[in-house]
């Protein structure tokens, strides 16, 4: 029976037939499909991106040079060189993360005291060249300055779990 069966289908053109029923269904349901650069889908408060480095309210940077992201990063993508200022507290002189080293595990994050060093929301940050993804201190601070209200709500979003 499974033989004229076969042939059967095969002559009455089933599979194609099924396959025109199921595109027919599909084709009158909302379109679940993003116009990537335009609509965005979610991204988790978790999400590892460009790195930041952040600045307190009144202006002043946040990172207290302890070295810690540096100590911490498996893959040894950041320099930090740092000088006592006149008031006794510390502060870098030099920010250097090697983004084409950097594995995004996030324990720079981490590792900081006072949530300097963050990994951001942004995750469109592709260049032409290498030397473009070699961050500085300037750069990490417009990073922060530019992304800051979205890190401190993922921040806030996710402090329940840390």
């Amino acid at each position: 029976m499974s033989f004229i069966d076969r042939h059967l289908r095969s002559f009455l053109l089933a599979e194609l037939l099924q396959g025109m029923w199921l595109t027919f269904r599909y084709m009158f349901r909302p379109s679940v499909t993003l116009n990537y650069p335009y609509e965005k889908g979610p991204l988790s408060p978790r999400f590892r991106g460009e790195h930041a480095l952040r600045r307190y309210p009144n202006g002043e940077e946040r990172c207290i040079a302890c070295k810690l992201c540096e100590a911490v990063c498996p893959a040894q993508a950041i320099t930090i060189e740092a000088e006592p200022r006149d008031d006794g507290s510390r502060r870098t002189t030099r920010y250097d993360i090697d983004m084409t080293k950097c594995i995004y595990c996030g324990f720079c994050e981490e590792a900081c005291p006072v949530d300097a060093i963050v990994e951001g929301p942004n995750f469109e940050y592709a260049t032409e060249t290498r030397e473009e993804l070699m961050y500085d201190k300037e750069k990490l601070l417009d990073n922060g300055a530019r992304w800051e209200v979205e890190i401190a709500q993922r921040l806030r979003a996710d402090a329940p779990y840390r």
